[in-house]
């Protein structure tokens, strides 16, 4: 008798370890999976503190830089009929400004656009001919071609160092000239309005 239950009682035995062991990689599987679970959900919450906190950066970055426009205004200056202007631009950014486009008046194409680069000792020039020989000094060249460089705005501006001027000129008078900048990778506008006798 004590017999047969020793053996019931080994092949109980067995069986719970067969058991234990045929269901051992189930188990380990879906701890495994578990945990991947509970990591994905980690990285993932992560990722979103990530992107949030990167768009509020970008849109600080944004909000600064919009409102700290970099483009100076300085010279303003016009021919008698007021259809040759130059105005005085300067960067006092920390980055190089790049002009755009330009329009006068009403969004009107003007018909020449340059850029005078030049130095404070020599300032600008008023003509209606970029190529004559006294324009040259002056050193017009295609708004394309200029990158402005941080730290040029006129009024600080030694006797050697570069200042620009842009020069404009229409077949009918100015009284605004709109100039489309990029700065930073971000895009302004910027107008400048002229009046009889605005020579400054």
């Amino acid at each position: 008798m004590n017999g047969e239950v020793l053996k019931a009682d080994i092949s109980a035995f067995v069986q719970d370890i067969g058991y234990f062991f045929l269901n051992l990689p189930k188990y380990s599987f879906q701890s495994h999976m578990e945990k991947q679970r509970l990591r994905m959900g980690k990285m993932k919450k992560k990722l979103w503190i990530s992107v949030v906190l990167l768009a509020i950066f970008m849109g600080a970055f944004y909000s600064l830089v919009k409102g700290n426009p970099p483009l100076d205004i300085g010279t303003l200056a016009s021919s008698n009929d007021h259809k040759s202007v130059v105005v005085g631009i300067g960067n006092k950014g920390f980055g190089e400004v790049k002009i755009l486009g330009v329009s006068v008046n009403n969004d009107e194409k003007p018909s020449k656009t340059k850029v005078q680069v030049s130095n404070a000792m020599q300032g600008f020039i008023i003509t209606d001919d970029y190529e004559n020989q006294g324009s040259k000094p002056y050193g017009f060249q295609n708004i394309e071609d200029i990158a402005m460089k941080a730290g040029t705005s006129e009024g600080t501006a030694t006797k050697n160092d570069e200042i620009y001027g842009l020069s404009v000129i229409h077949h009918e008078a100015i009284n605004r000239v709109n100039i489309k900048y990029s700065y930073l990778g971000i895009t302004f506008d910027e107008r400048v309005f002229f009046e009889a006798e605005v020579n400054r």
